[in-house]
């Protein structure tokens, strides 16, 4: 089951997934509309959504990330 994250939820993720991937210009925003996933962001490009799950009252949050065909390098 899907849940909204907190203001405090948000900036804990954005801190542990900068430190994590050695990104500094992750950015974890909050949803734009009421019943999205946050946005989880690099350089101001929205790569991938963050979806918090509470079922049987242990939390954890999963990363939905997205990488465009055209974007990656060409083929050798």
């Amino acid at each position: 089951m899907s849940a909204t994250l907190s203001t405090s939820e948000i900036a804990r993720l954005q801190t542990a997934l900068r430190r994590l991937l050695g990104a500094k210009d992750l950015t974890v925003n909050p949803a734009p509309r009421s019943g999205m996933s946050v946005e989880l962001a690099v350089n101001g490009e929205v790569i991938g959504t963050i979806h918090r799950d509470d079922e049987d009252g242990d939390v954890s949050y999963a990363v939905n990330m997205v990488v465009l065909e055209e974007d990656l390098p060409p083929a050798k």
